[in-house]
């Protein structure tokens, strides 16, 4: 199967279905990963992980699950094997670019092995209808959004074609924010339930808010990682003022850098879903943010941004050079909505 992609004529957004990524999502089940996961955070899976898991039981000794169990427990990231992953080529999973030197020596052949042993050509043909009842609910769900226009006038028009890969195998709980070869891409799991319930279909009207800040919030976060890195001197301006967040905020987000990433990506989420789902979905947002998360300042960050949208072009260029100014300015708008 490889790669199958659509693009809708409507839409900035191509989704796909990756077999590299899907390899990756099998091998993740060949680990303890699922456990870990459902300790930190129990929800119920969709079918064919459920199935998928089952039917690679006999291979968690396979040299390259006992690898990969390695590199998870010594803290290698989901987004590190997954970025890995778009190294390889599609059919044969044959390296066609260098492998990161802390991949283990001969890392595309153990995963064509493991591929081999699991059988999973075979599986994923076996598991087609599951595949294109997600793929083709995406692209519903896609057919008329567009992500450019509000990423472009903080970050510019960076070029990279943006990706939604539909993902009903592992990590079934997050989505996974990829940036390689001039694409990001978002690897989205359907929008989990409540309890032990199987995931809801990605097209569910009332779950438009799960997917939106799945795939948007990968590649809002993916643009702040690289601003934020190519802009070491204005992030030290920014970082002598701190951000006025609670103490549950800052628990969970202890340095400068993650509080202000996770306060701008999910702003500009709640943004998007004002302007494209209405009040009421915007509402929701942030009254669940601030009940979740302790995002109690997420008003007052959106009443920043858009007093950054208004002052761009005159006052300011571009975001970089509104950065420093975020935290004070943050300050104010706290006041000012009475947080």
């Amino acid at each position: 199967m490889t790669i199958r992609s659509e693009t809708a004529p409507t839409s900035d957004i191509t989704i796909r279905l990756d077999d590299r990524i899907r390899l990756i999502s099998a091998l993740l089940a060949a680990t303890d990963y699922p456990d870990q996961v459902q300790q930190r955070r129990p929800h119920g899976t969709h079918a064919h992980v459920r199935a998928t898991r089952k039917a690679l039981g006999g291979l968690r000794q396979h040299p390259l699950a006992v690898l990969t169990q390695a590199m998870l427990d010594k803290g290698v990231k989901l987004e590190a094997l997954f970025t890995a992953s778009q190294l390889l080529d599609a059919d044969t999973f044959e390296a066609q670019h260098p492998l990161p030197a802390w991949l283990p020596p001969h890392w595309d052949e153990h995963l064509q092995a493991f591929a081999n042993a699991a059988g999973l050509l075979d599986w994923w043909a076996q598991e087609t209808a599951a595949w294109d009842k997600s793929l083709a609910e995406v692209r519903r769900m896609f057919a008329d959004i567009n992500y450019g226009p509000t990423l472009a006038p903080y970050f510019g028009e960076s070029g990279d074609r943006l990706v939604v890969v539909p993902n009903i195998s592992y990590p079934s709980e997050r989505e996974v924010g990829l940036k390689v070869a001039g694409e990001m891409i978002a690897v989205v799991p359907p929008p989990l339930a409540w309890g032990d319930s199987p995931p809801w279909p990605y097209d569910e009207e009332t779950m438009l808010m799960p997917t939106v800040r799945a795939s948007l919030g990968a590649y809002a976060r993916l643009h702040v990682a690289a601003m934020l890195r190519a802009h070491p001197d204005r992030v030290a301006e920014a970082a002598e003022n701190a951000l006025p967040v609670n103490d549950q905020f800052r628990e969970q987000h202890p340095t400068w850098e993650e509080q202000f990433a996770e306060l701008f990506v999910t702003a500009i989420i709640a943004m998007f879903l004002e302007a494209h789902a209405g009040q009421a979905e915007y509402k929701s947002f942030v009254l669940m943010e601030r009940k979740m998360r302790g995002m109690n300042i997420l008003p007052g960050t959106v009443s920043v941004l858009r007093r950054y949208l208004q002052e761009r072009g005159n006052k300011y260029e571009s975001f970089v050079d509104f950065l420093p100014l975020f935290p004070k300015q943050l300050r104010v708008a706290k006041r000012m909505v009475n947080l």
